[in-house]
């Protein structure tokens, strides 16, 4: 059950995203906005994608403000609200029931991709001792561009194929 709380305290935890929704008790909306929050940190910094961060704030200030709102409705109107994940899994295969097993073969080679990818850098660190300094940055180099080079590729082949979604579409209208 969702009641009042402290409006100090929500107001304390609604710093951090997603603590002040949880502290409230909107558990899964909670969740959600600091997952969201924490993975796009993670994302950019594993893929070295500064300008990524700019979101961020973007994230927070969304995740506070809501939750201050919440605060400040009457105790009615707060249990009308619905404590629900803000992107659901669930929702997304209703679309298409056989978006995976249309998609085997994609999933297959990213999964595919990040497996080797990681065995390398354990392996690379194994070997960093045995194999001359100069080598050893050339490849842990070259294998550090490699995620960003395919996020990137991915990324024009998606709009690539929204683009083509979207011609297709006003051909059909004309």
């Amino acid at each position: 059950m969702i009641k009042k709380k402290s409006r100090f305290l929500t107001f304390v935890f609604s710093m951090l995203p997603g603590a002040g929704h949880m502290y409230m008790g909107f558990m899964k909306t909670g969740v959600s906005f600091m997952s969201v929050f924490f993975f796009l940190i993670f994302f950019s910094s594993w893929l070295d994608v500064g300008p990524l961060l700019f979101l961020a704030p973007l994230i927070w200030f969304y995740a506070f403000f809501d939750c201050i709102n919440r605060m400040s409705l009457d105790e009615e109107k707060l249990l009308l609200l619905e404590d629900k994940y803000l992107f659901s899994l669930d929702k997304l295969t209703e679309l298409d029931k056989n978006v995976f097993k249309k998609r085997k073969l994609a999933i297959g080679v990213l999964v595919l991709f990040f497996g080797v990818y990681l065995l390398y850098q354990n392996i690379m660190h194994f070997l960093e001792p045995l194999i001359p300094n100069e080598l050893y940055y050339n490849l842990y180099s070259c294998m550090r561009q490699v995620p960003q080079i395919i996020i990137g590729v991915a990324i024009v082949m998606f709009g690539l194929k929204l683009i083509k979604g979207k011609k297709m579409e006003s051909e059909v209208d004309d």
